[in-house]
């Protein structure tokens, strides 16, 4: 006597559940590739082909004097000031603006620690910088 089956088997293999566990891995070493540099500084570093959306209304230059002597000018004035005058002056000429935003304008010659002084005047009062750098 001969048995036939009603039903077929289906011979078919289903690829969802393996897309869903290759969705899960993927978003996995997302999120733990980000954890693995924890102190990385996330820096907007300044291109000088690019244009800035922020208007600065206050500049400060920093200026190579003599030897091993920078001289620092609000808003392009001819007499220099020293480092200890800069952040009282930047704070009356920024003291009404909604948005108090400042550029740097810095000499070749001067060091990055000069530079890194006035950003740290910007930090301390919550300021925004610019640093003003040359198109290429």
């Amino acid at each position: 006597m001969a048995l036939k089956r009603t039903t077929k088997v289906n011979a078919d293999f289903s690829l969802s559940s393996m897309t869903d566990i290759v969705f899960l891995l993927l978003i996995f070493f997302l999120v733990t590739s980000t954890l693995i540099n924890p102190n990385a500084l996330k820096l907007l570093l300044p291109k000088s082909t690019g244009q800035v959306s922020a208007k600065a209304t206050v500049s400060v230059s920093i200026k190579d004097w003599q030897n091993d002597t920078y001289t620092y000018h609000l808003n392009g004035d001819e007499t220099p000031l020293s480092y200890g005058e800069v952040e009282d002056g930047l704070i009356t000429l920024l003291q009404d603006r909604e948005d108090p935003t400042f550029s740097i304008y810095s000499d070749e010659s001067v060091p990055i620690k000069e530079v890194v002084s006035i950003m740290n005047i910007a930090k301390r009062n919550h300021y925004k910088v610019i640093l003003a750098t040359q198109p290429e």
